[in-house]
């Protein structure tokens, strides 16, 4: 049943872009589904509900959580219908089945205070002096906190920025998504004048934080190791920052200033507004403050 699945995941590579961490997750979660169809004495191509319902069982009773079953889930219903779609079979063993539900976590979030802290620190950092190699890393560290927080981009379409990304003189910035969507950022003073420095130092090349790896740009580990040591220096726990919890920052500092939520689902790169209403709480917060602090009868 490999050559299936193999179908399935050229199908998602070629026709709709998916990326190749999404490609290998795909990968997993169907060869340890078709592992279990075989233990019961089916085929991908004749399984039915009961056998769907039963793994899902099984995951439960493995420990895995709600979201992870979903998303196991969310790609067997996507392979079953590119079976159906490719009249390889003619139903859908996974039509009627519910999605395991979960409440879905609060996103972790640093105050504006400490994303102040870390940048001016990463700042001081780029403008002391210091061995030229040294003073171009931490020129580099600043720059894509900077870009970070200012953009709200996902670490992996960050450190693979290009120069040719860079547009009108700096203000915006093009960031090549998932599906290879694009969309056109804008960017604030600090984040265009740290970028019209930093360029000065570049070598020729295509990518904006060059590396010697096979990609040719920065690995996000290292980015990751390196915003944690500038966070301890700053004197924040190093376990709260990663570059994903910056990205929230941006999200929940937004909406908490005023900014409207399609606003900053299309900042995001968000395909469906739905995932962005994770920073919802940040609004019934204002909202409730407001409430407390106006109404004639509240406390305020």
């Amino acid at each position: 049943m490999s050559h299936l699945i193999g179908a399935f995941l050229e199908m998602m590579s070629a026709e709709r872009g998916a990326a190749k961490n999404t490609i290998d997750a795909y990968r997993r979660d169907l060869s340890d589904y078709a592992g279990f169809v075989v233990g019961k004495h089916k085929t991908l191509l004749d399984v039915e509900r009961d056998v769907v319902t039963s793994y899902l069982d099984q995951l439960r009773r493995d420990g895995l959580s709600a979201a992870s079953s979903a998303r196991r889930l969310s790609a067997i219903r996507q392979f079953h219908r590119f079976l159906c779609a490719d009249n390889l079979r003619g139903d859908d063993p996974t039509r009627i089945i519910a999605s395991p539900k979960s409440r879905r976590a609060l996103p972790k979030v640093l105050s504006i205070a400490e994303v102040d802290k870390m940048l001016s620190l990463a700042e001081k950092e780029a403008n002391a002096a210091a061995e030229p190699e040294q003073q171009a890393l931490a020129l580099r560290l600043y720059l894509l906190l900077e870009l970070l927080y200012a953009t709200g981009m996902r670490v992996s379409e960050l450190v693979s920025l290009k120069r040719a990304a860079v547009m009108r003189d700096a203000s915006f910035i093009t960031v090549t998504g998932k599906g290879n969507k694009e969309r056109i950022v804008p960017l604030n003073d600090r984040a265009r004048d740290g970028i019209k420095v930093y360029l000065k130092t570049l070598e020729p090349g295509p990518f904006l934080f060059p590396a010697a790896g096979a990609e040719g740009y920065l690995a996000r580990q290292v980015f990751a190791r390196d915003l944690k040591g500038l966070a301890a220096r700053a004197g924040i726990s190093a376990s709260r920052v990663t570059p994903h919890v910056l990205r929230h920052a941006f999200a929940s500092h937004l909406l908490a200033g005023g900014a409207d939520l399609r606003v900053v689902q299309m900042l995001l790169g968000h395909a469906d507004i739905s995932t962005t209403q994770i920073y919802t709480h940040v609004l019934d917060e204002k909202l409730r403050s407001l409430v407390e602090a106006h109404h004639p009868l509240g406390d305020g």
